[in-house]
Order: structure tokens, then C-alpha cells, then sequence
């Protein structure tokens, strides 16, 4: 019964699914109108609690993995359980780790298009891969007019390459890529294992430049848009960022750009027309830094939210995304 459960949901015990697959379902749809009603408040504040409520509570509610698959009846088959848990034989998931689980297996096996590239890619689980793309079609209609040294780049974040694989496309001979989530380095390294491309993009593990000493003509980020107070996931850091890595990315960027190169970053004024935050940290690194200028600033409109969303998105009328190119000073 989805009632009885997210009663003992809400008295703090946790639900375990025996049945169907659909009953799991079944209890998050109610829980979700359960707590739709709790936080009736539509803006985006008021949204990231409801989310952060409902991401604790559904945790609460558990599947049994058996030999790599789910101990239910009529359940998708995942081949990450395989991947991910290969010496663990009985244990237990939250269900909207499954739920995630079986997201990414589909996202990976059928691969995701992306406007501005040629092939699909196939994102590693837990790696970010845009869903929306026009940030990424600013910064290929800014390569195509891009009249500088093509030698080498730098992308900070890589996270399922996709800037890099712009980059390629665009003619640049080799890309340097980071990320501190070391699903992305597997998924990439799989990805290209085998391709011209394992020559032409090498990545390494670790926080913003990592290992990359040298310099370059142009260095891409596209950072996480929203500020946060609160410790990150990995994912979430794909998302979020704490107020001292931009401080961090410039003053590595400086080191490492050669004196006619440029940098180029992907942002938003997400945080500013939801309140979030009032000040844009590119443009404080401007004001304050002492190491760059302005040399271009484009924007484009977002898209309306997808009538499929059934989240209050209004002030997507008024979000702009955001290139930015800074150069020495």
C-alpha cells in the first residue's frame, strides 16, 4: 500500500521493495504529491527544498540486488550493476539510485545527440552531459571565427568531452582535459580507446588544471552555474561551485596562458534572476582580479522549458546564457 508506506516513510523507518518494480514507482509518485502540497511555494527557492526533501525521504525506500540484478519482478535490466558492483552479491539500493542507474544504462547504450557534434556521445554513469545546448552552440559559432593558433587547448571540467570534441571538429592538434570526477577519465578513456582521438586529447584526474603545467593558447570552462554553501557531490560539482573556485581557476589560468591567449568560459545569469546570487563571478574577477580583460561578451536565450517539465520555470523568459573571452591584462 503507497499510503502505509510513506507514513513509516515520514515516522523515519525505511520501505523495502519485494513485489514489482511498479510498486517503487507507485510510492515516489506519492510521496511526490505528498510533499507538493508540504512546499506549495513555486519559486525557485522554493523548489530546491522541496527537491532536497524529496531527494532524503525516497532514499528511504529500498530495492535488493541480487547477482547484478534487481530482486523484483518485471525490472529493467541494467548492465551497470554488473559493471559497478562486480564482487558484491547481495545488497541493497535506494530506489531512485536505481531509478538513475537505469537513466544512465539507456543514456550509454543508445548514446545522446548532441546539435553541435557529429556523433553521439555515450556518457559514463554519474559523468554530466548537457541537455541543453545553447551554450554550446555560442561557443561553435565563436570557433568558427576563431582566428588564433590551433597548437593545443585546455578544458577544465571535461566532464563527457564535449567542448573538446568541439575543439576537434574546430582543427584544434591536442586538447588537455581535467576533471575531478574519475567516472569521466573511465568513460572517456573507453570512449576514445582505439580512435585517432586517445592521441589528440589527453585527461587527467584532479581539480581544475591537475596535473597540466604548460602553456596554451586557449583554455575553455564551462563552470557549474549556481553558488553553493553546502558540501558537493560529484555530480553536483558539475552544477554547483563553492565561492573559491573561480578565484582558484583564474589564478591557475594566469600561469598557465600563453601572452596572446585566450580564455573562454560558459556561464549564465541563472543565479542573479533567481535571487541566488547578485553578483556574477566573471565579472567580479574583472572588477577585482587584476589579471584579465574583456575582450568579448556574447549571450543567447534559453529555450522555454520543455512543456514536459513539471517544474515552475518562469524565469526561464529572462535566462541568457553567457560567453565570455578574457585575455591577458
Amino acid at each position: 500500500d503507497p499510503q502505509k508506506a510513506i507514513e513509516d516513510i515520514l515516522d523515519g523507518r525505511f520501505v523495502l521493495i519485494e513485489d514489482f518494480y511498479s510498486t517503487g514507482l507507485s510510492i515516489l509518485h506519492e510521496l511526490n504529491n505528498y510533499l507538493k502540497k508540504k512546499h506549495p511555494d513555486q519559486s525557485f527557492q522554493g523548489q530546491r527544498e522541496f527537491r532536497s526533501e524529496y531527494q532524503r525521504l525516497s532514499h528511504q525506500i529500498l530495492v535488493k540486488v541480487s547477482a547484478n540484478k534487481l530482486e523484483v519482478k518485471k525490472a529493467p535490466v541494467i548492465g551497470w550493476l554488473e559493471i559497478l558492483y562486480p564482487d558484491l552479491r547481495d545488497f541493497m539500493l535506494a530506489f531512485p539510485q536505481v531509478q538513475g542507474l537505469n537513466s544512465a544504462w539507456q543514456w550509454y547504450e543508445k548514446g545522446v545527440s548532441i546539435p553541435v557534434l557529429r556523433n553521439r556521445i555515450h556518457p559514463w554513469y554519474g559523468v554530466y552531459f548537457p541537455s541543453r545546448f545553447e551554450h554550446l552552440q555560442l561557443f561553435d559559432n565563436w570557433l568558427k571565427r576563431y582566428g588564433g593558433a590551433k597548437k593545443s587547448a585546455m578544458d577544465i571540467g571535461i566532464g563527457s568531452g564535449v567542448l573538446s570534441l568541439q575543439l576537434m571538429k574546430h582543427g584544434f592538434q591536442k586538447v588537455y582535459g581535467t576533471d575531478t570526477n574519475p567516472n569521466a577519465i573511465i568513460g572517456l578513456t573507453q570512449f576514445m580507446r582505439g580512435t585517432k582521438l586517445a592521441r589528440k586529447i589527453e585527461i587527467d584526474h584532479g581539480h581544475l588544471f591537475a596535473k597540466w603545467k604548460q602553456k596554451t593558447e586557449l583554455i575553455v570552462f564551462n563552470p557549474p552555474w549556481l553558488p553553493t554553501s553546502l558540501e558537493l557531490e560529484r555530480l553536483d560539482e558539475a552544477i554547483y561551485y563553492n565561492n573559491k573556485l573561480f578565484n582558484d581557476f583564474f589564478k591557475e589560468a594566469k600561469e598557465r596562458l600563453l601572452p596572446d591567449g585566450k580564455i573562454v568560459l560558459l556561464f549564465s545569469n541563472l543565479a542573479q534572476i533567481t535571487n541566488v546570487s547578485e553578483q556574477n563571478p566573471i565579472e567580479k574577477e574583472l572588477a577585482e582580479g587584476g589579471r584579465f580583460k574583456k575582450e568579448l561578451f556574447l549571450t543567447k536565450t534559453v529555450k522555454p522549458a520543455s512543456k514536459k517539465t513539471k517544474r515552475n520555470q518562469n524565469w526561464r523568459s529572462s535566462e541568457l546564457v553567457e560567453l565570455w573571452v578574457l585575455t591577458h591584462k
